[in-house]
């Protein structure tokens, strides 16, 4: 069974998520506040994260940084902001997904599956083989990436988008094809998921993320890896 650790100081909105998704076949912990969070993870690390960005104590964003800084666990925000600023600023802070309130149960159900499936895709390799753009190596049979001879600090999404240029170098592939092939779902036309994300894979992978010539670029319509 999949353990989630739901982060929500509303206690409405977190006992009656948390009972719908127990319903669904989770065990489900909860914390009200961000350093209750942070104590229930370092407990017992469950498999994927619900966080609320505005919690009373410490914000959901300093939360979500400090979870990534030693896990690659998934995340999910779960929040009222719809803000393009803070909902960019939670993906960036290493948020690999979110969805607004008030939250439909099925549909949130159908998020943490998607990404319940990108970690087992992530821990049983398909292939043996690698590959290699610039000085960065992609070792899939390891679920790793290589700069030089460092490895790449790569959440499970990260590290599958990057797989997804890898397999299509040169070619410019769409924020929905990247939603479907690296998320496993539509997303109603909304590209700050994707961009974010790329955002965030290029500060890690290029010396200079800014400069449009280097590795992931973007054309307008999607992003594509330059061979």
């Amino acid at each position: 069974m999949d353990s989630l650790l739901f982060i929500e100081d509303d206690d409405a909105i977190r006992v009656a998520l948390s009972l719908a998704l127990e319903d669904e076949g989770y065990e489900v912990r909860q914390a009200e506040d961000g350093r209750g969070g942070l104590r229930a993870f370092t407990d017992k690390e469950p498999d994927l994260v619900l966080l609320d960005l505005r919690l009373p104590d410490i914000s959901g964003f300093e939360v979500c940084r400090t979870l990534r800084s030693t896990s690659i666990v998934p995340i999910i925000i779960v929040t009222a902001q719809t803000d393009t600023y803070d909902l960019v600023a939670g993906l960036e802070a290493g948020a690999d997904d979110y969805v607004t309130k008030p939250v439909v149960p099925k549909e949130l159900a159908a998020r943490i599956r998607a990404a319940l499936r990108r970690v087992h895709l992530h821990d049983t390799p398909a292939t043996a083989r690698s590959s290699r753009f610039g000085d960065v190596e992609l070792r899939r049979e390891q679920g790793i990436a290589l700069k030089g001879d460092l490895e790449l600090n790569l959440t499970k999404t990260e590290f599958r988008l990057l797989c997804e240029f890898a397999d299509h170098v040169g070619m410019v592939l769409s924020r929905d094809q990247l939603l479907e092939r690296v998320w496993g779902y539509e997303y109603l036309g909304d590209s700050r998921l994707v961009d974010a994300h790329v955002r965030r894979l290029r500060v890690k992978i290029e010396d200079h993320p800014d400069d449009p010539k280097l590795i992931v670029t973007a054309r307008g319509i999607g992003y594509r890896l330059l061979p």
